[in-house]
């Protein structure tokens, strides 16, 4: 069994303002209110996703 390694993402801004690609890109994080965190599988698609919205997110 291979142990797959995680990231733990936490929303520290809010994304009202931003463009609408970006407001995707946290949802589709699954991250909602400011505070929010979620646990996600560290792949190449998921970093992508936290670079583009680097700004607007802290990794744990």
């Amino acid at each position: 069994m291979t142990d797959k390694t995680t990231l733990k993402v936490k929303l520290v801004r809010s994304p009202i303002g931003t463009q609408e690609s970006h407001r995707a890109t946290v949802r589709g994080l699954g991250l909602r209110a400011i505070g929010s965190e979620r646990v996600l599988e560290d792949t190449p698609a998921v970093r992508g996703m936290i670079n583009k919205v680097a700004y607007l997110v802290q990794v744990l």
